[in-house]
């Protein structure tokens, strides 16, 4: 009953985000290869494209986890590539309905003339709890202006475990920057 109901409110709501909220931490995988790494991204909306931002990412290669199986070399010599997620040290909890943007397993396209950098194409999404914002220090203003990739608590609660369990990539300990949130 409770997996009808998990399914039925994913397919109502329609956002990527839902893979992960239901996910359990089996369902990542782990793998080596060049990805695009939106943890700390800024993100635009896309004129025309109602529900989807331009986030600017940076390009890396090494350990990544995500829902999707990691892009070939030939894949990603052609400056396609993948949000992926590596782990993070610190975060803020933000606890309102602004929104945000959702990018694990996005699309991206490396910049020809910045190729440690790539624009990916994440989906828009809010009011699914709270959610996180990758910084190393906390204001008024971190969770109230501008769309920054993020992802809920838990997503991020569900990837870290899913890496304590592997030996190439260890989650570091998390720090939250707004601890009485």
């Amino acid at each position: 009953m409770m997996m009808k109901k998990t399914a039925l409110a994913c397919a109502f709501a329609a956002v990527s985000w839902c893979a992960v909220a239901a996910a359990a931490s089996d369902d990542f995988t782990l793998c080596k290869s060049r990805y695009a790494l939106c943890t700390t991204a800024k993100c635009t909306p896309i004129p025309g494209k109602e529900g989807e931002v331009s986030c600017a990412c940076d390009v890396k290669t090494g350990y990544s986890a995500g829902l999707q199986a990691c892009q070939n070399a030939e894949q990603t010599a052609s400056g396609e590539l993948k949000s992926r997620y590596y782990p993070v040290k610190y975060y803020a909890v933000c606890s309102n309905s602004r929104p945000w943007a959702w990018c694990l397993d996005k699309p991206c396209t490396v910049d020809k003339d910045n190729p440690s950098k790539a624009s990916c194409a994440c989906s828009l999404v809010k009011d699914q709890g709270d959610y996180v914002i990758v910084t190393d220090s906390y204001n008024d203003s971190t969770c109230t202006t501008d769309i920054w990739s993020s992802a809920t608590v838990q997503q991020i609660t569900q990837v870290t475990n899913f890496l304590k369990s592997r030996d190439q990539l260890k989650p570091f300990p998390i720090k939250i920057v707004n601890s009485q949130k």
